[in-house]
């Protein structure tokens, strides 16, 4: 502790008592109350979730991290009735391009014939349009060390490029890219269904964290379409969530949700950008203990 520190803690103080104790009431009083007030309503206009009601999909059973290359267990599967999907886009001219794209960027790891190499990168043969564009778009792909994780970052392929990449490895089979409407979702199962099969990694508002293995990203910047295609898909070490586990209607809104959570609603005290309990209550006790002391130090006198 600094001299300065300890001859604040030890003088005597000057103040009458009472007045001491009054302002030590009424801090104690204001520190209550910003503590338990709500935030101002979000200027983003996004909804409170309600108590969740009814029961989403079940959770999937937990699939063990598959290294680059091995297997197919976490290809798509084919869409069920009634699944949203998108069309690719397809043409000459779009897949020479994606042809063109593919062996410059994605060969060396994956092969010119698209089956992959062992231990590199897995087999695109059959994927469909779903796990390319979700790599493509959020940045994950390509990568300079085929055994680094994929984190999500700036894309290096333009719209244009990425969908005649899309084109071009689409060609070779599989299901089309899944999708999702939000507005059709109920906010309250989406909580409910995240909560359940997505929370314990990404945490309860979708800022990531970490598992074994693995850095859990944040879901502030994906899109509702790329949400679609990470669940159908399991990205890297997530699980796999088919449409018997999550159906569509769970799947919009689980979208919605995500969503809502870029600028949730904090009510009932100071959200500290929404980072966990774990480092939230470290500040409350950090604070709490900080104004004890000064209260201590304002109401009590030093004696000899």
């Amino acid at each position: 502790m600094s001299a300065l520190a300890r001859r604040w803690l030890t003088r005597r103080a000057r103040a009458p008592r009472a007045l001491r104790a009054t302002v030590a009431l009424l801090m104690g009083t204001a520190a209550l109350l910003i503590l338990a007030s709500p935030r101002s309503p979000q200027a983003s206009g996004a909804a409170t979730p309600p108590a969740a009601t009814g029961s989403g999909g079940a959770a999937a059973p937990a699939q063990a991290p598959q290294p680059p290359g091995t297997g197919r267990s976490k290809f798509p599967e084919a869409p069920a009735p009634g699944e949203r999907t998108v069309a690719t886009p397809s043409s000459p001219t779009l897949l020479a391009e994606g042809r063109s794209l593919y062996e410059e960027g994605c060969s060396s790891c994956h092969g010119m014939d698209l089956k992959g190499r062992t231990r590199m990168a897995p087999s695109l043969v059959g994927v469909g349009a779903g796990p390319v564009d979700f790599y493509l778009s959020t940045g994950r792909m390509p990568l300079e060390n085929p055994h680094a994780e994929p984190l999500r970052t700036t894309p290096l392929y333009s719209r244009a490029r990425i969908q005649a990449l899309v084109a071009f490895v689409s060609s070779f089979g599989g299901p089309p890219a899944p999708t999702t409407d939000p507005g059709a979702g109920d906010l309250a199962l989406g909580l409910h269904d995240f909560t359940l099969d997505c929370a314990g990694c990404h945490q309860i508002v979708g800022r990531g964290g970490l598992t074994i293995g693995a850095i859990v990203p944040e879901l502030q910047s994906a899109t509702a379409q790329q949400v679609a295609e990470a669940v159908r898909m399991g990205p890297y070490v997530m699980p796999r969530f088919g449409p018997r586990q999550i159906d569509q209607h769970a799947l919009d809104s689980i979208a919605r949700y995500v969503l809502w959570t870029r600028a949730p609603s904090d009510r009932g005290g100071w959200g500290i950008s929404n980072i966990g309990p774990i480092p939230e209550g470290m500040v409350a006790w950090f604070l709490a203990l900080t104004a004890l002391v000064i209260v201590a130090r304002l109401i009590g006198e030093r004696t000899n």
